[in-house]
Protein backbone atom coordinates (compact mmCIF):
# COMPACT_ATOMS: atom_id res chain seq x y z
CA UNK A 1 0.00 0.00 0.00
CA UNK A 2 1.58 2.73 -1.15
CA UNK A 3 0.63 6.52 -1.58
CA UNK A 4 1.73 10.44 -1.34
CA UNK A 5 -1.12 11.42 1.08
CA UNK A 6 0.29 13.35 3.87
CA UNK A 7 0.23 11.19 7.82
CA UNK A 8 -1.46 12.88 10.86
CA UNK A 9 2.02 14.18 11.90
CA UNK A 10 2.79 15.92 8.24
CA UNK A 11 -0.83 17.67 8.78
CA UNK A 12 -0.15 18.51 12.75
CA UNK A 13 3.12 19.89 11.98
CA UNK A 14 1.42 22.15 9.46
CA UNK A 15 -0.50 23.49 11.63
CA UNK A 16 -3.92 22.60 9.55
CA UNK A 17 -7.24 25.16 9.53
CA UNK A 18 -9.89 25.72 12.44
CA UNK A 19 -13.32 24.46 11.90
CA UNK A 20 -14.28 28.19 11.16
CA UNK A 21 -11.39 28.53 8.62
CA UNK A 22 -12.77 25.31 6.42
CA UNK A 23 -16.07 26.62 6.30
CA UNK A 24 -14.92 29.73 5.18
CA UNK A 25 -13.04 28.55 2.57
CA UNK A 26 -15.72 25.92 1.78
CA UNK A 27 -18.55 28.33 1.98
CA UNK A 28 -20.53 26.48 4.50
CA UNK A 29 -21.49 27.03 8.10
CA UNK A 30 -19.32 25.95 10.93
CA UNK A 31 -22.03 24.03 12.45
CA UNK A 32 -22.12 22.16 8.69
CA UNK A 33 -18.03 21.56 8.80
CA UNK A 34 -18.39 20.27 13.03
CA UNK A 35 -21.33 17.65 11.63
CA UNK A 36 -18.77 16.67 8.85
CA UNK A 37 -15.93 16.38 10.83
CA UNK A 38 -17.61 14.46 13.64
CA UNK A 39 -19.00 11.70 11.58
CA UNK A 40 -22.73 13.19 11.78
CA UNK A 41 -24.90 11.82 9.43
CA UNK A 42 -27.32 14.68 8.25
CA UNK A 43 -25.05 16.45 6.11
CA UNK A 44 -25.63 16.21 2.14
CA UNK A 45 -23.29 13.87 0.00
CA UNK A 46 -21.87 17.04 -2.14
CA UNK A 47 -21.45 19.39 0.93
CA UNK A 48 -19.14 16.50 2.91
CA UNK A 49 -17.59 15.92 -0.07
CA UNK A 50 -16.78 19.97 -0.40
CA UNK A 51 -15.84 19.86 3.20
CA UNK A 52 -13.42 16.75 2.87
CA UNK A 53 -11.81 18.55 -0.24
CA UNK A 54 -10.91 21.65 1.75
CA UNK A 55 -10.23 19.47 4.62
CA UNK A 56 -7.45 17.06 2.54
CA UNK A 57 -6.08 20.38 0.80
CA UNK A 58 -5.50 22.66 4.18
CA UNK A 59 -5.41 20.04 6.54
CA UNK A 60 -7.52 19.64 10.30
CA UNK A 61 -6.43 21.69 13.69
CA UNK A 62 -8.31 19.60 15.91
CA UNK A 63 -9.67 21.43 19.04
CA UNK A 64 -7.54 20.73 22.05
CA UNK A 65 -9.50 19.15 24.98
CA UNK A 66 -8.98 17.98 28.31
CA UNK A 67 -10.51 14.64 27.64
CA UNK A 68 -8.95 11.76 27.08
CA UNK A 69 -10.14 9.19 24.19
CA UNK A 70 -11.44 6.30 25.83
CA UNK A 71 -11.70 3.93 23.33
CA UNK A 72 -9.51 1.54 20.31
CA UNK A 73 -11.79 0.58 17.26
CA UNK A 74 -10.59 -2.94 16.11
CA UNK A 75 -11.88 -4.01 12.30
CA UNK A 76 -11.87 -7.51 11.69
CA UNK A 77 -12.47 -9.54 8.37
CA UNK A 78 -14.62 -12.22 10.54
CA UNK A 79 -15.33 -13.06 13.72
CA UNK A 80 -15.77 -16.62 13.64
CA UNK A 81 -13.00 -19.07 14.85
CA UNK A 82 -9.88 -18.82 17.20
CA UNK A 83 -8.28 -16.49 15.02
CA UNK A 84 -10.45 -13.67 15.72
CA UNK A 85 -10.41 -14.98 19.38
CA UNK A 86 -6.95 -14.59 19.91
CA UNK A 87 -6.89 -11.03 18.50
CA UNK A 88 -9.20 -9.68 20.52
CA UNK A 89 -7.69 -11.28 24.01
CA UNK A 90 -4.23 -9.00 22.58
CA UNK A 91 -5.96 -5.95 22.11
CA UNK A 92 -7.95 -6.19 25.28
CA UNK A 93 -4.76 -6.78 27.13
CA UNK A 94 -2.97 -3.58 26.28
CA UNK A 95 -6.57 -1.59 26.12
CA UNK A 96 -7.46 -3.01 29.76
CA UNK A 97 -3.47 -1.51 30.92
CA UNK A 98 -4.52 1.01 29.45
CA UNK A 99 -7.96 1.98 31.02
CA UNK A 100 -9.59 1.69 26.94
CA UNK A 101 -12.58 -0.18 25.83
CA UNK A 102 -12.68 -1.57 22.33
CA UNK A 103 -15.10 -1.60 19.60
CA UNK A 104 -15.58 -4.28 17.58
CA UNK A 105 -16.21 -4.15 13.50
CA UNK A 106 -17.04 -6.99 11.35
CA UNK A 107 -16.48 -7.22 7.98
CA UNK A 108 -17.61 -10.41 7.40
CA UNK A 109 -15.59 -11.32 4.96
CA UNK A 110 -14.09 -8.06 3.31
CA UNK A 111 -11.23 -7.06 3.70
CA UNK A 112 -12.14 -3.11 3.66
CA UNK A 113 -14.54 -1.19 5.36
CA UNK A 114 -17.69 0.18 4.19
CA UNK A 115 -18.93 3.26 3.60
CA UNK A 116 -21.29 3.97 7.11
CA UNK A 117 -18.27 2.56 8.96
CA UNK A 118 -15.38 5.52 9.14
CA UNK A 119 -19.01 8.10 10.03
CA UNK A 120 -18.85 6.19 13.17
CA UNK A 121 -15.51 6.25 13.91
CA UNK A 122 -14.99 10.18 13.69
CA UNK A 123 -18.21 10.62 15.72
CA UNK A 124 -16.68 8.23 18.79
CA UNK A 125 -13.10 9.78 18.50
CA UNK A 126 -11.34 6.67 19.44
CA UNK A 127 -7.82 6.62 20.29
CA UNK A 128 -7.16 4.35 17.10
CA UNK A 129 -7.73 2.07 15.34
CA UNK A 130 -6.49 -1.73 14.55
CA UNK A 131 -7.58 -3.52 11.39
CA UNK A 132 -6.87 -7.09 11.02
CA UNK A 133 -6.35 -8.86 7.32
CA UNK A 134 -7.76 -5.88 6.56
CA UNK A 135 -7.46 -1.97 5.76
CA UNK A 136 -8.94 1.15 5.55
CA UNK A 137 -9.91 2.49 2.03
CA UNK A 138 -7.65 5.54 0.68
CA UNK A 139 -10.99 8.20 1.24
CA UNK A 140 -11.11 6.99 4.69
CA UNK A 141 -7.65 6.54 5.28
CA UNK A 142 -7.56 10.51 4.43
CA UNK A 143 -10.62 11.13 7.28
CA UNK A 144 -8.53 9.17 9.55
CA UNK A 145 -5.52 10.96 9.09
CA UNK A 146 -6.94 14.62 8.94
CA UNK A 147 -8.57 14.23 12.26
CA UNK A 148 -5.35 12.94 13.80
CA UNK A 149 -6.83 9.15 14.50
CA UNK A 150 -3.91 6.85 13.80
CA UNK A 151 -4.83 3.16 12.43
CA UNK A 152 -2.23 0.33 12.77
CA UNK A 153 -2.58 -2.71 10.17
CA UNK A 154 -1.76 -6.28 11.81
CA UNK A 155 -1.83 -9.26 9.25
CA UNK A 156 -2.34 -6.70 6.27
CA UNK A 157 -2.94 -8.52 3.07
CA UNK A 158 -0.90 -6.12 0.99
CA UNK A 159 2.49 -4.93 1.58
CA UNK A 160 2.02 -1.80 3.85
CA UNK A 161 5.42 0.16 3.18
CA UNK A 162 6.46 2.12 5.75
CA UNK A 163 3.78 4.56 5.56
CA UNK A 164 1.23 2.97 8.23
CA UNK A 165 2.08 1.38 11.02
CA UNK A 166 2.03 -2.49 10.53
CA UNK A 167 2.29 -5.80 12.58
CA UNK A 168 3.03 -8.91 10.91
CA UNK A 169 5.06 -12.52 11.35
CA UNK A 170 7.72 -13.97 9.48
CA UNK A 171 5.20 -15.69 6.50
CA UNK A 172 8.21 -16.95 4.99
CA UNK A 173 10.29 -17.87 7.22
CA UNK A 174 7.09 -20.07 8.60
CA UNK A 175 6.53 -21.83 4.95
CA UNK A 176 10.15 -23.05 4.91
CA UNK A 177 10.30 -24.38 8.18
CA UNK A 178 6.68 -26.35 7.40
CA UNK A 179 8.03 -27.95 4.14
CA UNK A 180 11.62 -28.43 4.94
CA UNK A 181 10.42 -30.17 7.98
CA UNK A 182 8.42 -32.66 5.61
CA UNK A 183 11.23 -32.81 3.38
CA UNK A 184 13.55 -33.60 6.24
CA UNK A 185 10.85 -36.52 6.83
CA UNK A 186 11.64 -37.79 3.48
CA UNK A 187 8.50 -36.41 1.99
CA UNK A 188 8.82 -35.56 -1.80
CA UNK A 189 5.13 -35.50 -3.21
CA UNK A 190 4.31 -32.48 -0.87
CA UNK A 191 1.30 -30.33 -1.67
CA UNK A 192 -0.18 -26.87 -0.24
CA UNK A 193 -3.09 -25.82 -0.10
CA UNK A 194 -2.55 -22.09 -0.11
CA UNK A 195 -4.57 -19.00 1.04
CA UNK A 196 -6.19 -16.41 -0.86
CA UNK A 197 -3.50 -15.08 -4.11
CA UNK A 198 -3.86 -11.51 -2.67
CA UNK A 199 -2.94 -11.85 0.61
CA UNK A 200 1.00 -10.96 1.21
CA UNK A 201 0.56 -13.87 4.37
CA UNK A 202 -0.28 -16.64 1.48
CA UNK A 203 2.07 -15.40 -0.96
CA UNK A 204 4.89 -15.10 1.45
CA UNK A 205 4.17 -18.81 2.80
CA UNK A 206 4.11 -20.22 -0.59
CA UNK A 207 7.54 -18.43 -1.40
CA UNK A 208 8.73 -20.26 1.60
CA UNK A 209 7.60 -23.38 0.39
CA UNK A 210 8.94 -22.93 -2.88
CA UNK A 211 12.17 -22.04 -1.73
CA UNK A 212 11.95 -25.30 0.51
CA UNK A 213 11.68 -27.76 -2.34
CA UNK A 214 14.12 -25.59 -4.56
CA UNK A 215 16.42 -25.91 -2.39
CA UNK A 216 16.35 -29.95 -1.79
CA UNK A 217 16.47 -29.92 -5.10
CA UNK A 218 12.68 -31.35 -5.50
CA UNK A 219 11.00 -30.19 -8.72
CA UNK A 220 7.76 -28.16 -7.93
CA UNK A 221 4.58 -29.67 -9.36
CA UNK A 222 1.57 -27.28 -10.12
CA UNK A 223 -0.83 -30.29 -9.61
CA UNK A 224 -0.20 -30.35 -5.99
CA UNK A 225 -0.48 -26.54 -5.07
CA UNK A 226 -4.35 -25.89 -4.62
CA UNK A 227 -5.28 -22.33 -4.18
CA UNK A 228 -8.13 -22.10 -1.29
CA UNK A 229 -9.72 -18.87 1.07
CA UNK A 230 -8.18 -20.10 4.23
CA UNK A 231 -11.38 -21.50 5.69
CA UNK A 232 -12.15 -25.43 6.08
CA UNK A 233 -14.41 -26.06 3.45
CA UNK A 234 -10.45 -25.28 1.30
CA UNK A 235 -8.87 -28.37 3.03
CA UNK A 236 -11.90 -30.48 2.59
CA UNK A 237 -12.62 -29.84 -0.94
CA UNK A 238 -8.89 -29.67 -2.26
CA UNK A 239 -7.66 -32.15 -0.06
CA UNK A 240 -10.28 -34.89 -1.96
CA UNK A 241 -8.84 -33.59 -4.73
CA UNK A 242 -5.57 -34.24 -4.00
CA UNK A 243 -5.77 -37.59 -2.42
CA UNK A 244 -7.50 -38.79 -5.76
CA UNK A 245 -4.71 -38.03 -7.73
CA UNK A 246 -3.44 -40.90 -9.79
CA UNK A 247 0.02 -39.67 -7.66
CA UNK A 248 -1.21 -38.52 -4.62
CA UNK A 249 0.64 -36.63 -2.06
CA UNK A 250 2.31 -38.06 0.90
CA UNK A 251 2.34 -34.96 2.86
CA UNK A 252 -0.11 -31.30 2.59
CA UNK A 253 1.18 -28.31 3.96
CA UNK A 254 -1.86 -26.25 4.90
CA UNK A 255 -1.69 -22.73 4.99
CA UNK A 256 -3.36 -22.44 8.01
CA UNK A 257 -4.95 -24.82 10.76
CA UNK A 258 -8.41 -24.34 9.18
CA UNK A 259 -7.30 -25.90 6.18
CA UNK A 260 -5.36 -28.90 8.06
CA UNK A 261 -8.60 -30.19 9.70
CA UNK A 262 -10.65 -29.96 6.79
CA UNK A 263 -7.37 -32.29 4.80
CA UNK A 264 -8.30 -34.55 8.18
CA UNK A 265 -11.72 -35.11 7.26
CA UNK A 266 -10.32 -35.51 3.88
CA UNK A 267 -8.02 -37.99 4.62
CA UNK A 268 -10.70 -39.99 7.23
CA UNK A 269 -13.16 -40.34 4.17
CA UNK A 270 -10.84 -41.83 2.02
CA UNK A 271 -9.87 -44.10 4.53
CA UNK A 272 -6.06 -42.55 5.08
CA UNK A 273 -4.65 -42.62 8.63
CA UNK A 274 -3.04 -39.28 9.76
CA UNK A 275 0.34 -39.42 9.77
CA UNK A 276 0.66 -43.17 8.57
CA UNK A 277 -0.63 -42.87 4.91
CA UNK A 278 -0.81 -38.98 5.22
CA UNK A 279 1.11 -36.24 6.70
CA UNK A 280 -0.24 -32.85 7.78
CA UNK A 281 1.33 -29.57 8.41
CA UNK A 282 -0.88 -26.09 9.54
CA UNK A 283 0.01 -22.70 10.09
CA UNK A 284 -1.15 -20.50 13.37
CA UNK A 285 -1.01 -22.64 16.10
CA UNK A 286 -4.53 -22.11 17.58
CA UNK A 287 -5.32 -23.76 20.32
CA UNK A 288 -7.34 -26.10 18.67
CA UNK A 289 -4.12 -27.62 16.88
CA UNK A 290 -3.17 -29.30 19.87
CA UNK A 291 -6.53 -31.29 20.59
CA UNK A 292 -6.81 -32.33 17.01
CA UNK A 293 -6.61 -36.55 16.72
CA UNK A 294 -3.96 -36.60 16.13
CA UNK A 295 -2.13 -33.64 17.54
CA UNK A 296 -1.76 -31.24 14.59
CA UNK A 297 1.92 -29.99 13.57
CA UNK A 298 1.70 -26.53 12.48
CA UNK A 299 3.93 -23.59 12.71
CA UNK A 300 2.76 -20.73 15.58
CA UNK A 301 2.37 -17.10 15.21
CA UNK A 302 1.66 -15.39 18.12
CA UNK A 303 -1.29 -13.55 16.98
CA UNK A 304 -2.05 -12.22 20.46
CA UNK A 305 1.12 -10.97 21.09
CA UNK A 306 1.06 -9.22 17.45
CA UNK A 307 -2.44 -7.49 18.06
CA UNK A 308 -1.11 -6.62 21.93
CA UNK A 309 1.90 -4.55 20.38
CA UNK A 310 -0.28 -3.46 17.48
CA UNK A 311 -2.39 -1.73 20.59
CA UNK A 312 0.79 -0.43 22.36
CA UNK A 313 1.12 1.27 18.74
CA UNK A 314 -2.13 3.17 18.79
CA UNK A 315 -1.52 4.27 22.43
CA UNK A 316 2.37 5.64 21.89
CA UNK A 317 0.69 7.59 18.53
CA UNK A 318 -2.04 8.43 20.93
CA UNK A 319 -0.27 10.19 23.49
CA UNK A 320 1.60 12.54 20.93
CA UNK A 321 5.17 10.04 20.58
CA UNK A 322 6.94 9.08 17.46
CA UNK A 323 7.12 5.17 17.42
CA UNK A 324 10.32 3.73 17.59
CA UNK A 325 9.49 1.03 14.65
CA UNK A 326 6.89 1.50 11.95
CA UNK A 327 6.82 -1.99 11.01
CA UNK A 328 7.37 -5.03 13.37
CA UNK A 329 7.99 -8.37 12.08
CA UNK A 330 7.34 -11.35 14.53
CA UNK A 331 9.23 -14.48 14.34
CA UNK A 332 7.41 -18.27 13.57
CA UNK A 333 8.13 -21.29 15.12
CA UNK A 334 7.49 -24.89 13.95
CA UNK A 335 5.91 -26.64 16.65
CA UNK A 336 6.04 -30.56 15.78
CA UNK A 337 3.13 -33.17 17.15
CA UNK A 338 1.65 -36.65 15.96
CA UNK A 339 0.77 -35.30 12.53
CA UNK A 340 3.64 -35.80 11.05
CA UNK A 341 6.14 -38.99 10.26
CA UNK A 342 8.09 -40.25 7.37
CA UNK A 343 6.46 -41.43 4.10
CA UNK A 344 5.47 -44.91 4.29
CA UNK A 345 5.27 -47.57 0.88
CA UNK A 346 1.90 -47.52 -1.07
CA UNK A 347 -0.52 -49.94 0.24
CA UNK A 348 -2.29 -49.89 -2.67
CA UNK A 349 -0.23 -50.21 -6.73
CA UNK A 350 -2.16 -50.38 -9.76
CA UNK A 351 -0.08 -52.57 -12.25
CA UNK A 352 -0.63 -52.88 -15.79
Amino acid sequence: MTSTRRSPSDAAGRGGATIARIAELAGVSTATVSKVVNGRAEVAPDTRALVEAVIREHGYRRQKKATRATLVELVLHELEGAYAMEIIKGVERVAGENELAVVLTELHGRHTPGRTWIDGVLARKPAGVITVFSAPTPAQQEQLASREIPFVLVDPTSDPGHEYPSVGTSNWTGGLSATRHLLDLGHRRIAAITGPPHALSSRARLDGYRAALDAAEVPVDPALIRVGDFNVVDGLIHGRDLLRLDQPPTAIFAFNDAQALGVYQAAHEAGLRIPHDLSVVGFDDLPPAQWAIPALTTVRQPLSDMAAAATDMIVTLAQGDALPQHRLIHSTELVVRASTTTPQPRQHTTTT
